[in-house]
């Protein structure tokens, strides 16, 4: 054994290990978008002054390592009383790379405190497969553990309230790993859940401390889950033989057009781009973040950051707008190219051909996901009255810009209606009002989208940006 000195203190490990898996074990996370195959760089850690990929790195001998700002999760920390007051529970948006809860006053019908958190989960792979592969090779039990770890922490940040209540949405991976159940047979054709209907336990079957029971909203399908329905819950009908259009803008990306008596559904593997997991210089929508950007007549950069703080890294809105204009300007060429090979944002914050890259496969596959929805239900953009856009950072998304890329369609622009966060709101909206959510299932067929032949032509066809001329 050798000693491994963190934060003060001095743990055991065994010669061998990898670094990163000693780091999980100990309930220290990082993220490892690529899974950790040593590609992306975003697991580096200090060890013995000298910087490391925690995922390559063998624990050989003792060793003094430094986190950057990751968060240490221990339960011994979290205390809760167990003792229930008032008409109290919790609401949580389960996403594949932001965790977002919420404390409200069921009587008063009042949004007491929210919270927003990374979901610790990126240790085991950026998206959705990543994390079914970590599972069928592994178990579900140490992504479940890292998740039910941070959902305490989060609850006690909310004031460590005990409640009869956590209501919870998210998509089918995610809804599974927190119940414990093993995901991988949605890794392999005929994808199969193990459950898609509202699923209920007690808190501490699962190993969380502020809630009596647990109670998942219902899914879909293996691919839309139960946060696309809470966003149905959350948003209106449209009128008489209106159509309206949810598009949930997250690492899964899904959509659905609907309208009172018939929905279809898809899911587009968008990737954590508009998250900034895997962008070079990407970071979530925290204090630091570059969230918008523009070039004026002079040519003089203009950025803004969360909380104006000295820019960090890059989040989703300020990824659309450095692309558009770029583009704009003739520094990326319509095919995505950039000759320079990569664009100084700001001090220590770059935009690099691989981001580009990205965000072509991201905006294409939204793109045509939203198009192959409304030509195969034969509707015309005139019989669209919304197109709501949610996902962790669209509130705040430019519609322009997002349009100009070929995020959105230049057709819907006036009907963009931007939501925080559909799934948190209509969790919120069911904890209050119990309301019946088998009407959005019932009406609901998914495509397949890896099936379909138009998607593929349109995902080629939209790759590319529109020419400035």
């Amino acid at each position: 054994m050798v000693n491994v000195k963190i934060q003060n203190q001095i743990l055991k490990s065994e010669k061998g290990r990898l670094l990163s898996d000693f780091l999980t074990d100990n309930g220290f996370y990082s993220a490892h978008p690529c899974g950790g195959q040593g590609t992306c760089g975003k697991c580096k850690v200090t060890v013995n002054g000298a910087s490391v990929l925690s995922c390559r790195y063998i624990i050989d001998d003792d060793i003094i390592v430094e986190l950057p700002d990751v968060q240490q999760a221990f339960e011994k920390d979290i205390e809760f009383s167990g003792e229930i007051k008032g008409n109290l529970s919790y609401a949580l948006d389960l996403g594949t790379t932001t965790l977002a809860m919420a404390l409200v006053d069921v009587n008063k019908k009042d949004v007491l405190k929210t919270v927003t958190r990374p979901n610790p989960q990126a240790v085991f792979g950026a998206d959705v497969i990543s994390r079914i592969d970590y599972c069928s090779k592994n178990s579900v039990r140490k992504p479940q553990l890292a998740l039910v770890r941070e959902l305490n922490l989060m609850a006690l940040s909310l004031g460590g309230a005990f409640c009869e209540n956590l209501y919870v949405s998210g998509n089918t991976t995610m809804l599974h790993i927190l119940f414990g159940e093993d995901p991988s047979s949605m890794g392999v054709a005929p994808y199969t859940p193990q459950f898609l209907n509202t699923k209920t336990t007690q808190g501490t079957h699962i190993g969380l401390k502020f809630a009596k029971q647990v109670k998942s909203l219902p899914c879909i399908s293996t691919f839309v889950g139960a946060d696309l329905v809470a966003g149905l819950n959350f948003t209106d009908f449209p009128y008489d033989d209106k159509y309206n259009l949810l598009v949930d803008l997250g690492t899964n990306a899904e959509i659905v057009l609907y309208s009172k008596n018939k929905a279809l559904c898809t899911s587009a593997a968008a990737g954590p781009c508009f998250e900034g997991a895997n962008i070079s210089c990407g970071m979530s929508a925290t204090d630091g973040a570059v969230y918008a950007f523009d070039i004026d007549m002079s040519n003089k950069i203009s950025v803004k950051t969360i909380s104006g703080k000295k820019a960090e890294g890059l989040c989703g809105t300020g990824l659309v707008d450095v692309i558009c204009v770029l583009v704009e300007h003739g520094i990326i060429d319509e095919t995505g190219y950039m000759d320079c090979g990569s664009f100084e944002i700001a001090e220590n914050v770059r935009l690099l051909q691989e981001d580009v890259r990205q965000y072509q496969l991201a905006k294409s596959a939204v793109y045509s996901a939203i198009m192959t929805l409304i030509e195969l239900n034969g509707v015309a953009f005139e019989q669209i009255e919304k197109m709501y856009i949610s996902g962790g950072f669209s509130s705040e998304i430019n519609v322009e810009n997002a349009v100009a890329t070929g995020l959105l369609p230049r057709e819907l622009k006036d009907k963009v209606v931007s939501l925080n966060n559909s799934s948190l709101s209509g969790t919120i909206k069911y904890s209050f009002e119990q309301s019946q959510l088998e009407q959005y299932i019932e009406n609901a067929k998914y495509i397949d989208l890896s099936l379909n032949q138009r998607f593929s032509e349109l995902f080629i066809e939209n790759m590319e940006f529109q020419k400035y001329e």
